[in-house]
């Protein structure tokens, strides 16, 4: 059974990857020269025929891969795509700056770089000289502001799309596309269409794009932030509305990665079950808590810690709230393993095997899996500067998911505790957010990634715990992991 869920998932590892590489074909992909710091991407269909350049910037915590299908859709349509990293975001070794609640602040460098971006690509040979600019999320209003800058846009695409710069007439050729599920930027961008005309409607366009007038929005059916960047809809609508700004005429496909990547990531992870099933035995069952000790130690860490650091300026990390979430995982850890102490759960815990057990689900977190998100979701390889990024999260999460997975038995403790320890975290983030909203609102964005790392990875730890009888095992990997892809994925910010 072992060998044959192995056997399937490899397979439809290969057959994922090998769709996915099939959106590139006919392409060439290189890196953008003359650019500065800022890493970026051209993409360019092989042949000599010039086109018009599009910018493709991606929102707050996005990289490059997070925008590739736009950035191949286009690209396969005959345009010159070029795509980057933000400051602060992905491979780009420079921090974000300025005054985040400003336009004159941090949109303003923004800005610059995007038109950094945008001169680089203008000046390559198959340049045609015109220009349009994609933006999703927060780059929807960097984009809008750049294309009424220097160098000027003759259209926009803007995704999931809020910003205060757009009026009756400018920017021209603007489309607004947002995902169906995103209901108040549905709404924004119904209000910006209505601006050309009061009585338009979704799915209508207004003007006309072949004379720099059009504008038009659309809801992307059954998707929301994230998804809209894979809905064929939103693609389509994307390269047609550049096609009627440009005067052309596109042919080439357009990708279906949303279900190919999620067969790819369910594969990736199911491959943990056959490699967890290979370690060995346990060689005793794992002590569990009484109900009183499990309560207490489940509930107690989750009120105190937001109240122990309330009164706390938490600031030594370059990267936005990852220092305050360092020290919150960091002392519920501490404090949830000195409940473990006292209940008697560490006894018998770090025998040598959980150490190199732990390497291995760090191992196969990082560079396996997290090898597969590189590659064709989000950045997930650190630069230099995010190195003690990572190495201070460790410091907390590692003691906070060693204290998690001893409480839950190593995956073989009763549902419902599971639940509770899990609920019991997340409320004690909100309650940290509510004791301190202005500094600490960006947890609220760090949340549905626990969410998704408690599913994903908490599930693929149950399966070593329960194998192993070694909760310590997975507790530390799994704190490895965790620290790793906090640190890779939040904007890094230098407030000076």
């Amino acid at each position: 059974m072992r060998v044959l869920l192995a056997a399937i998932a490899a397979i439809l590892m290969a057959l994922s990857i090998w769709q996915l590489e099939q959106d590139r074909s006919g392409l060439t992909i290189r890196p953008l020269e003359g650019t500065g710091t800022t890493p970026a991407s051209l993409y360019l269909r092989d042949t000599d025929a010039k086109a018009p350049v599009v910018v493709i910037a991606h929102g707050f915590a996005g990289s490059r891969q997070l925008m590739e299908p736009f950035a191949l859709t286009l690209a396969q349509a005959g345009y010159l795509v070029a795509s980057f990293d933000f400051e602060g975001h992905g491979r780009n070794p420079v921090p974000m700056s300025g005054d985040v609640t400003s336009p004159d602040g941090t949109t303003r460098l923004l800005m610059a770089e995007t038109a950094r971006v945008a001169r680089a690509a203008l000046a390559h040979p198959r340049a045609d000289g015109r220009l349009a600019y994609l933006g999703h999320s927060m780059a929807s209003d960097i984009v809008i502001r750049q294309a009424l800058s220097d160098p000027p846009g003759d259209a926009v695409v803007a995704v999931s799309m809020f910003s205060q710069a757009v009026t009756g007439a400018e920017p021209v050729n603007l489309l607004a596309v947002s995902g169906a599920w995103e209901t108040r930027l549905v709404q924004e961008s119904l209000r910006v269409l209505r601006l050309t005309d009061p009585e338009a409607q979704l799915g209508q366009t207004t003007g006309d794009p072949a004379q720099g007038t059009g504008r038009r929005a659309v809801a992307a059916p059954m998707v929301e932030h994230v998804g809209v960047l894979y809905s064929q809809t939103a693609l389509a609508e994307a390269r047609d509305w550049l096609d009627a700004a440009f005067g052309r005429s596109s042919d080439g496909p357009v990708p279906a990665r949303g279900g190919w990547i999620a067969l790819l990531l369910v594969a990736t992870a199911a491959l943990g079950w056959p490699m967890a099933r290979s370690l060995p035995r346990a060689r005793m069952a794992c002590p569990q808590p009484g109900r009183r000790g499990f309560w207490l130690a489940a509930l107690v860490p989750a009120l105190v810690t937001p109240l122990l650091l309330a009164p706390f300026d938490l600031r030594f990390l370059p990267v936005l709230v990852a220092d305050y979430l360092a020290v919150h995982l960091a002392v519920y850890g501490a404090i949830t393993l000195v409940f473990c102490w006292r209940l008697g759960l560490l006894r018998g815990q770090f025998p040598a095997r959980a150490f190199w057990v732990a390497g291995a689900v760090a191992v196969f977190g990082i560079a396996v899996f997290g090898g597969v998100l590189d590659r064709y979701v989000a950045s997930f390889v650190p630069h230099a500067g995010r190195v003690p990024v990572v190495a201070g999260l460790a410091l907390g999460a590692v003691p906070f998911l060693l204290g998690d997975a001893i409480l839950s038995a190593g995956g073989r403790a009763p549902v419902w505790r599971v639940l509770v320890l899990r609920v019991a975290f997340l409320a004690s983030l909100a309650l940290a957010v509510a004791l301190d909203f202005e500094g600490l609102f960006f947890l609220v964005i760090i949340l549905p990634v626990i969410v998704l790392f408690f599913l994903l990875f908490g599930t693929m730890g149950g399966w070593v715990g329960r194998r192993t009888g070694l909760p310590a095992a997975a507790g530390i990997g799994l704190g490895l992991v965790l620290a790793w892809s906090l640190g890779v994925s939040f904007p890094m910010f230098n407030a000076i």
